[in-house]
């Protein structure tokens, strides 16, 4: 457990490449399922992608499968996303601690790191 911290944000045309990233300030591998969720004004966070703590599973929603990938190396977690849509434009937020039956998050969120893309 510790705090998140997501970079990697920024604008990028339609069918750009943006990777993000989130690190954990705790100084130890905590054996937890994490993942990325996003949110549009006025709308709820949805959820993106998640990564099981051996980063031997993943998990995505259907709007970016085969255009966003996971992954995790110790405490950071990576989200590459290639050929993005302006429906993307989102902030995006890691979460230490997702439930992926239900894909309901866990408390420990970072700030959110601002994607937007133009068409």
């Amino acid at each position: 457990q510790g705090q998140l911290a997501e970079s990697g944000g920024g604008l990028v045309q339609a069918g750009g490449s943006l990777r993000l990233s989130c690190t954990d300030s705790a100084r130890y591998f905590s054996p937890t399922t994490r993942g990325w969720f996003r949110q549009t004004s006025g709308k709820e966070r949805e959820f993106v992608a998640a990564i099981d703590w051996l980063g031997t599973t993943t998990y995505y929603s259907d709007s970016v499968k085969g255009r966003f990938t996971i992954s995790r190396d110790d405490n950071t977690v990576y989200l590459q996303m290639n050929s993005l849509k302006p429906s993307d434009t989102a902030l995006y937020f890691c979460n230490a601690d997702v439930n992926v039956v239900t894909r309901v998050a866990g408390t420990y969120w970072g700030q959110g790191t601002q994607v937007t893309v133009s068409s």
